[in-house]
């Protein structure tokens, strides 16, 4: 009777241990879930938060060695002797000896239509445009022979440390659209005047970022290279959830965006944010536009997305061990993640040089993406 009675009661308390075994498996589960599914999200929205806020640079790469970046002029004599006077503003197609080399062996110029830049050094320093030889928008392809005026004479010297005999050259300023602005009616209430971009030399109004596709460009890897970058939001059902793909191009050799695919995604899970506390949609991209010459901001690159908003919901990948289903349904846990304040200070810098008429710092979008990149989009 005894050893009954000790069995009995070893049982109930081995029930007790086994459930309370088992509970702390399924929390277990549980925050396991949980901490996987913030993981991913933390890891794609600092990603997001990086190239955001690097967005919009303007860089030159490292040069092969013995060489640096230059203007090469014609015999190497002076301007003066095209014409012109040092006081005169002199137009002069000038040559440029530093080419890209990403990829390796590639040989891509990196220079582009409209783009300031800094010739020379000390007294003789100014800041002049390139213009395309052929006429403008005509030069969608980047070249290493521009027409650019200057107001001073500048001596090509042999410049230290390199092989090279010209003038030093560099780049100011940033990119005014290193976020691509809102596509036309993205924006609940945009500025004014404002219809959408782009709209020169292409009318493509509805190519720019959206509410589920945020587009930016610039040395967003911080490697002196340009590239072209999408964030593509795609939302499901949590029977079947969609997918965050980021997708990068060199837009120097590779001007179309190619498809999406598998080896682009960041998130998974991802899934329609909740509404708005006034019962309106809440999209994973919202922009904050300024602007600048009224109507014309769009076709004159002086459209700024100072800050971008992104908000993210995402699921866990395995059902809530604790309570795996309700009303016969998979129990899936969720979490919304809001940046409501990333700024891509590149942007907002070439935004202050508007604002103060600084703007020969303020760099316009190159052409290969106005005309090819954004309306070839797949």
């Amino acid at each position: 009777m005894e050893t009954m009675v000790a069995l009995v009661v070893l049982l109930a308390v081995s029930a007790v241990v086994m459930s309370g075994m088992m509970q702390m498996m399924k929390t277990e589960g549980t925050i396991t879930n949980r901490t996987e599914m913030h993981t991913s999200v933390r890891s794609a929205t600092e990603l997001l938060e990086q190239e955001i806020g690097q967005a919009g640079k303007l860089s030159l790469p490292t040069t092969p060695a013995g060489t640096a970046w230059a203007m090469v002029q014609p015999l190497g004599v002076p301007l003066v002797a095209f014409g012109g006077k040092p006081d005169v503003p002199i137009t002069l197609l000038a040559t440029f000896n530093v080419l890209d080399t990403t990829p390796a062996g590639a040989q891509v110029p990196v220079l582009f239509e409209g783009e300031w830049i800094t010739v020379d050094t000390g007294l003789n320093k100014e800041a002049v445009q390139l213009i395309c030889p052929a006429g403008p928008g005509l030069c969608p392809n980047p070249s290493n022979a521009w027409n650019a005026t200057f107001a001073y004479t500048h001596t090509p010297i042999a410049i230290p440390g390199t092989a090279t005999v010209g003038v030093p050259i560099s780049v100011p300023g940033a990119f005014s659209t290193g976020i691509i602005p809102p596509a036309a009616g993205v924006m609940p209430a945009p500025p004014a005047g404002y219809a959408g971009y782009p709209v020169w030399p292409v009318n493509a109004p509805g190519q720019g970022s959206s509410g589920t596709v945020l587009k930016l460009y610039g040395d967003v890897n911080g490697d002196g290279h340009m590239v072209y970058v999408e964030y593509t939001c795609v939302p499901g059902t949590p029977a079947n959830p969609g997918f965050l793909y980021r997708n990068q191009v060199n837009f120097w050799n590779l001007p179309v965006v190619p498809p999406l695919d598998p080896s682009m995604i960041v998130l998974t899970g991802v899934l329609p944010n909740p509404n708005s506390p006034a019962g309106a949609a809440v999209p994973c991209f919202n922009y904050q536009l300024q602007t600048r010459e009224g109507a014309l901001a769009a076709q004159r690159d002086m459209a700024f997305v100072t800050d971008v908003a992104v908000t993210l919901t995402v699921q866990t990948s395995n059902p809530d061990p604790q309570v795996p289903l309700i009303n016969g349904q998979p129990n899936y846990q969720t979490e919304t993640k809001a940046l409501l304040n990333v700024s891509p200070r590149n942007v907002y810098n070439a935004y202050e040089f508007a604002t103060l008429d600084y703007l020969n710092r303020v760099q316009p979008t190159p052409m290969i993406i106005k005309s090819s990149t954004l309306p070839n989009y797949q």
